[in-house]
């Protein structure tokens, strides 16, 4: 087997971590065991190559700490699952965001990110929400990804909340409702933009455009400026724009579940 990626921030490996022990405070139900709000599907990229450039890419941490943060305190449990399960590949480290320090110091989130389901393990019934963290990785492996694409139609028709943030929204591009249409079709959505990709120089290094492929498929594209943080809300469909919209695809999760 190999090694446990320190995907939980290396640099904080040598920090004491007894306040991770439960990972929530719920009350106990029937049979002592926590109750919870429900639980979240969250999904993270297999893919650790940024293309030909031979730099390194992955899931991105905040896209990840931030909603994660704010769905747990809301007494969600939280799943992961990745294309390829297992271990998965971490770029945006940031050893000063207290948000990535819980993460890293919760026992129960560790062992679920570093040991994340194959999507032929998961149950969607089991689900209010599917939620796709982003980073470049995803580009390669989410679009195109079947078991992914039906996990996300299931959880949706079944009234369930479908959410993904900055290039996360590549999960969504080809999921097709049993009706035969796309899911993003006729509904506000929002990603990293194309604008973005090329203000990063990204955009001859990724597969294809992202905005431009949602619109394609009859997505009603929103967005910001680059790098301001904005999220669309529609039909249980929600959608933010980068890194910095993170957290509030979070609450805007919890509020449609709540509502």
């Amino acid at each position: 087997m190999r090694m446990l990626r320190r995907n939980a921030l290396s640099f904080l490996t040598c920090m004491p971590i007894a306040a991770a022990a439960g990972g929530t405070s719920a009350a106990a139900g029937p049979g002592g065991k926590p109750k919870t709000s429900g639980k979240i599907l969250f999904v993270i990229t297999s893919h650790g190559e940024l293309g030909n450039t031979g730099k390194k890419t992955g899931y991105w941490l905040s896209e990840v700490t931030h909603p994660w943060k704010v769905l747990k305190d809301a007494g969600y449990e939280i799943d992961f699952v990745s294309p390829q399960g297992g271990e998965c590949p971490v770029e945006g480290q940031d050893a000063s965001d207290p948000i990535n320090t819980a993460f890293a110091q919760d026992l129960s989130a560790q062992r679920k990110i570093n040991f994340t389901m194959k999507p032929s393990e998961v149950k969607p019934e089991e689900y209010k929400a599917v939620f796709f963290a982003g980073g470049h990785g995803v580009m390669w492996d989410f679009p195109d990804n079947k078991e992914l694409a039906a996990i996300t139609s299931k959880i949706y028709e079944n009234g369930g909340v479908v959410a993904a943030v900055c290039h996360g929204p590549a999960a969504l591009v080809n999921v097709k409702l049993s009706n035969g249409k796309y899911l993003v079709d006729g509904k506000k959505i929002n990603s990293f933009t194309n604008s973005e990709e090329k203000g990063i120089g990204l955009d001859k290094v990724v597969p294809f455009a992202l905005e431009t492929a949602l619109v394609k498929h009859g997505a009603k594209f929103q967005c910001s400026d680059n790098f301001q943080s904005h999220v669309v809300v529609n039909n249980r469909v929600i959608t933010g724009q980068n890194p910095m919209s993170a957290m509030a695809v979070g609450d805007a999760i919890r509020t449609a579940l709540q509502n």
